[in-house]
């Protein structure tokens, strides 16, 4: 398989920009997701690795070599597309064999290829089918076949469950993650579903506006997010973001908000004005004791866990508790935060970094 390094890549369509000076390593076996919302350089990031589109500016490195000039067909890759791409006037078995036929494999080896890749992904049975009546969990299957039956150094997917329903999608990214793992692949995977990303990948790049927002395992993004961007975007409930006017310096180790002295990590970096502090629903805390006050707008029941939001001074605020909690609409109760998991925000929108999340945030 191969590593692929992006270096300051940038796509430009007239005056418009849609990728912006990106810049990440996508390692030897990685499963590696592109995040993002829609229109925010996502897929055009990943056709570029492909060669389907050639960057404004910027170099794209497989497996050590520079290939951002050069056509796809010199790349050695396989690229999933979203709607299969399947030739439908051909059974499985053909569609699979294709990319074999097209480089004059011999016969005899075309088939146990075919065969061999059947067997991995469960369709073998299917071989002598046609495509049109496959259902929409086995035709992808059968667009995933036809991508590894050729062992290319690396696999280049753009978002190839969409348009499947939520039981097959659920499924088949259980299967494409073990499929994955099993052959050690190099995996370049472009999807706007956060909970996606967040299952299957071991490295993510969340993207925004064609800027590359943040950089790292699953866990770093989720628990210390680089950007207010970030901290909306990963999460379900988001982190809960609330603004106040404050300064904090090197080594401070709480603000204030309405005259309430709240905990965190100590910075290393500091700044004044607009600030926002961000804490995610399951480190908030409903204690009638605590001095920082919200009252309960609503609860949501989600079986062990409910979600109570609460408007407070600084902003709306989701907690995440035990269903067994008792709650009651448009009660006013006192809110704790878990100190160890508040990030930081200055004015910009960008974390301020705290000994916690250095390490972290130095990805991105």
């Amino acid at each position: 398989m191969a590593q692929i390094v992006i270096k300051s890549l940038r796509k430009d369509f007239g005056a418009f920009t849609a990728v912006q000076s990106s810049s990440f390593t996508v390692e030897d076996g990685e499963f590696f997701m592109l995040l993002g919302p829609s229109g925010c350089g996502k897929t055009t990031t990943l056709r570029m690795i492909a060669g389907l589109e050639l960057p404004t500016a910027g170099e794209i490195f497989i497996d050590g070599a520079e290939v951002s000039q050069k056509p796809a067909s010199q790349r050695d890759i396989a690229f999933v597309f979203q709607m299969f791409a399947l030739y439908p006037h051909m059974n499985v078995r053909k569609n699979i064999s294709y990319p074999l036929v097209s480089q004059g494999m011999k016969r005899e080896q075309v088939r146990a290829k075919v065969n061999e890749v059947a067997e991995i992904l469960g369709i073998t049975a299917l071989l002598e089918k046609p495509v049109g009546g496959l259902s929409g969990g086995d035709r992808q299957r059968v667009a995933l076949g036809r991508a590894i039956v050729r062992d290319p150094a690396c696999f280049l997917m753009d978002e190839p469950l969409g348009a499947l329903d939520a039981e097959f999608r659920e499924r088949m990214a259980l299967e494409l993650r073990a499929l994955h793992d099993r052959m050690g692949a190099t995996t370049v995977y472009v999807t706007h579903d956060q909970l996606e990303a967040m299952q299957m990948g071991d490295k993510i790049v969340v993207m925004n506006h064609g800027v590359v927002e943040q950089f790292g395992r699953p866990q770093e993004i989720y628990d210390w997010p680089a950007t207010t961007f970030v901290a909306r975007f990963i999460g379900s409930p988001a982190m809960n973001l609330l603004t106040f006017d404050g300064m904090v310096g090197n080594g401070s180790t709480a603000v204030t908000l309405s005259g309430t002295p709240v905990a965190v990590p100590e910075l290393i970096s500091g700044a004044s004005g607009a600030l926002t502090l961000g804490v995610r629903p399951e480190h908030v805390r409903l204690d009638d004791a605590a001095p920082l006050r919200g009252r309960i707008v609503a609860s949501e029941y989600l079986g062990t866990t409910q979600i109570v939001s609460l408007d407070s001074a600084h902003g709306p605020v989701k907690a995440r508790t035990r269903s067994d909690v008792a709650v009651k609409v448009g009660d006013l109760t006192g809110m704790a935060f878990d100190p160890r998991s508040i990030t930081l925000f200055a004015g910009n929108g960008r974390a301020l970094i705290s000994a916690a999340n250095q390490k972290v945030l130095a990805h991105g």
